[in-house]
């Protein structure tokens, strides 16, 4: 299942609702985000949540940080105190879809099927276009079909129905899916995650946005024709060389105006930090690997593969999926998610 992120299921808060923008105060809010983002990213959970609940002891209702401090609990593995922060973020903004989808990975964790389902139903009730819901609600219809062919099986081995129908979905599972996928923090709106064994990738994720991306397709590129993968393969290639350019301007000219940022930071607070981390090295190489695109239709597309990131300071390998959309005939960057 997909589990909200900071950056992606806990897999890159961007977006925000509007209601959540007004719980804080944005300049004050940024900063410290800021800060628990980077904290959480470096992999320093202990003191992000140590930052969090400092923040939250003066602004206990603040849904955006407590949106964040559920991932970074989901990622220290405390399913229990997970469960409590969406469940109380739930219960005081019913109206955002991503802590009922985080809660649905949380619980598909646990073998809860029925509990996750019914929190994947609610998510798409409160926004019945939020796709990353309907998604993860397939994902757990399958793993409960999975678990009544497999009782049919203990029952009678001799069904090849059975067998076969198991079959289907175990390939489902092991082909490349990552299950369930968390939202990721960008509001507390925006949780992603896919579900089987494979749920602990998507918690990994991070941020997501103040409301359901909903892609209005520009009334040129209404058309039906299949999206060529070479072509958004090319995109994520030429992204990768502006970045190892340290081409400023053309790196940031391949996410979208509606791009879920990480933590849910201001677009001008994520640009600049993006700025100052590409400028600070000396030299930048970034290369990407073993591309596999899943087109979606005519103008939006994921793509997953291995990054690897060289520069006179750091080196690491990572899995990143982009979800992409084509606007004005350019294929741009919608959501980042590491460890997807």
């Amino acid at each position: 299942m997909k589990i909200p992120n900071f950056h992606q299921v806990l897999a890159p808060v961007a977006a925000c609702a509007a209601a959540l923008l007004l719980v804080v105060s944005p300049l004050a809010y940024a900063d410290e985000s800021q800060e628990v983002v980077k904290l959480y990213r470096q992999g320093n959970l202990p003191q992000a949540l140590q930052r969090a609940d400092a923040y939250l002891a003066s602004k206990p209702k603040d849904a955006q940080m407590r949106f964040q401090k559920g991932l970074i609990l989901t990622e220290q593995n405390k399913i229990p105190d997970a469960i409590r922060i969406f469940s109380s973020l739930a219960a005081d903004h019913p109206n955002l879809p991503e802590p009922y989808n985080n809660l649905a990975v949380l619980y598909a964790s646990q073998g809860q099927y029925e509990k996750a389902k019914d929190a994947l139903e609610q998510a798409i009730r409160t926004h019945p276009s939020y796709s990353t819901a309907h998604e993860n609600l397939g994902d757990i219809y399958a793993k409960m079909a999975s678990q009544a062919y497999d009782k049919a099986l203990q029952l009678d081995k001799s069904n090849a129905a059975a067998q076969t129908k198991l079959a289907l979905i175990k390939d489902l599972f092991t082909d490349g899916s990552k299950g369930v996928r968390i939202a990721a923090a960008k509001s507390a709106s925006t949780p992603p995650a896919r579900i089987p064994e494979k749920v602990a990738e998507r918690a990994a994720q991070k941020p997501a946005p103040e409301k359901p991306a909903v892609i209005e397709k520009p009334a040129a590129e209404t058309s039906t024709a299949p999206a060529a993968p070479e072509e958004i393969i090319k995109a994520v290639n030429d992204w990768a060389k502006a970045w190892s350019s340290r081409d400023i301007a053309g790196y940031l000219g391949f996410y979208a105006n509606d791009f879920q940022t990480p933590g849910g930071v201001p677009r001008a607070a994520w640009e600049k930090n993006r700025q100052e981390r590409i400028e600070k090295p000396k030299s930048i190489q970034v290369s990407i690997a073993n591309p596999k695109v899943t087109i979606t239709d005519a103008t939006h597309a994921r793509v997953t593969f291995k990054q690897s990131y060289h520069s006179d300071t750091l080196k690491n390998h990572t899995v990143k999926t982009l979800v992409l959309v084509k606007t004005g005939g350019k294929w741009v960057i919608q959501q980042e998610q590491v460890g997807q």
